[in-house]
């Protein structure tokens, strides 16, 4: 779809320990860990009021949970293929840049009906790019709907898990899991959270993330001695 060898490159100066495994001296002078969301309506936002989306609801636990050196930095868009997302990191890769980078991506591409082998291969080179740069990736994956019928299904649904073991990187194999199909967690749409189904993903997932972030933090020690 695109030259590899043109997607990430480094930019900037070397990076600096996160404060919270540094000592409290170094901790004013640590440059935050940064965590990119790059996704779809899913985690834009969409329908909910601001402040309530994915994005500062995650970030909101992160500082819960401790983490309050991390800057949470949403770069998807509503509306969003694989495809798309997959041109706007390659035109801007330097926005897109990351410590720890979450993909939430394919709902679009399902819902009109895209062949299952190009969404993988979208995916396939996001990953790739960011595997190369250094990132670490947490994979949001989404589900087929069954009227799409069984073929359609089983090869959609296997992206997602085929990805991350090549890859060796984080699965949460639903984005939506414990949230699509109860009523109270969904919007009228039934198709996108409301607050509370936020929530419900946010909790699910955060203990993924933060895993990750942890093994960002570390690399960033190792490269620093």
């Amino acid at each position: 779809m695109m030259r590899r060898s043109h997607f990430f490159r480094r930019f900037g100066a070397a990076l600096m320990l996160p404060a919270f495994i540094l000592p409290p001296a170094a901790s004013a002078r640590a440059a935050p860990l940064r965590l990119l969301i790059l996704g779809d309506s899913l985690s834009t936002g969409l329908g909910v009021p601001d402040g309530y989306g994915f994005g500062p609801a995650l970030a909101r636990r992160l500082r819960a949970d401790g983490y309050r050196n991390v800057d949470v930095v949403n770069g998807s868009m509503a509306g969003d293929t694989t495809a798309d997302a997959a041109t706007r990191v390659a035109s801007t890769p330097q926005a897109y840049d990351a410590d720890v980078v979450i993909v939430e991506l394919g709902g679009n591409d399902m819902l009109i009906e895209t062949d299952p082998a190009v969404v993988a291969r979208n995916l396939d080179w996001l990953v790739d790019g960011y595997k190369k740069r250094g990132t670490r990736v947490v994979i949001g994956g989404m589900l087929s709907k069954p009227e799409l019928g069984f073929a359609y299904n089983v090869t959609f649904d296997q992206i997602y898990p085929k990805l991350a073991a090549r890859w060796g990187v984080s699965l949460y194999p639903f984005f939506l899991a414990g949230v699509f199909g109860h009523p109270a967690l969904m919007q009228e749409d039934r198709v996108h959270p409301n607050v509370a189904g936020v929530e419900r993903i946010v909790a699910g997932i955060a203990p993924l993330v933060e895993r990750n972030l942890d093994a960002a933090g570390r690399r960033r020690v190792a490269e620093a001695r």
